[in-house]
């Protein structure tokens, strides 16, 4: 298993994170702002056993990644240093949809997955705003995320963003706190420390789920932890 997660998250978040697999320390400079260089959904799309990355991901990171036996698929547009050119791979895939503003998702992505239900939301940032889980069941920080996917008949939990950090920003998004392994939920962070904890605890042991807290502080939009 590989892992690509934010080089500077928290020591602990790391070192705990080692022991699920070979772990790849993402970080990039002067490509988009500096609150998000460094997150690995900004730059990769993950899914149905696929890895799409953007053009302008530093070569030296695909090239590890394909040394662990990982080939990319490359996408068409470069991140860019604002907003929309830094999400168009902030897209959610699961084993039946793709979720993300279609105007702004990377027409690699789109192609890769148009075999999957397309849905569109209103943000963006997909990826970092939701986190998928199995049996169509989501948690997400984005009230407009919630009222699409709800009017889609998904279970959907919504939690305030409220105290989900995100330096250089009032807060991050939940799903930019997480991973998903197998029946697993790694947090970069603790529900103790976030006012909607138990709701989110409730919530992912009611569908099967172990939540591992990766260190005891409050949660870290990390810009995900990507199992590929």
């Amino acid at each position: 298993m590989v892992i690509i997660v934010n080089k500077h998250a928290p020591e602990q978040v790391i070192k705990t994170l080692s022991k699920f697999g070979e772990l790849v320390l993402f970080e990039t400079h002067n490509i988009t702002y500096l609150q998000i260089s460094n997150h690995p959904d900004i730059f990769f799309c993950t899914g149905n056993n696929q890895l799409i990355a953007a053009p302008n991901t530093p070569e030296k990171f695909l090239s590890l990644l394909q040394k662990k036996g990982i080939n990319a698929i490359i996408g068409n547009k470069p991140v860019g240093t604002a907003y929309p050119e830094s999400a168009i791979y902030n897209a959610v895939v699961t084993n039946r949809f793709l979720i993300h503003n279609l105007s702004v998702t990377d027409p690699v992505v789109l192609k890769t997955f148009s075999h999957l239900e397309h849905i569109n939301i209103p943000q963006g940032y997909g990826r970092c705003s939701l986190l998928p889980l199995k049996n169509n069941r989501f948690i997400t920080s984005d009230r407009g995320i919630a009222n699409v996917l709800k009017q889609k008949g998904m279970e959907v939990l919504y939690v305030n963003p409220h105290g989900i950090i995100l330096p250089g920003f009032n807060n991050g998004f939940f799903g930019g706190t997480a991973g998903v392994l197998n029946n697993q939920v790694l947090l970069a962070g603790s529900l103790n420390h976030y006012n909607e904890g138990e709701k989110v605890r409730t919530f992912l042991e009611q569908g099967g789920y172990k939540i591992i807290e990766l260190y005891n502080g409050p949660l870290l939009d990390t810009g995900s932890i990507l199992f590929v």
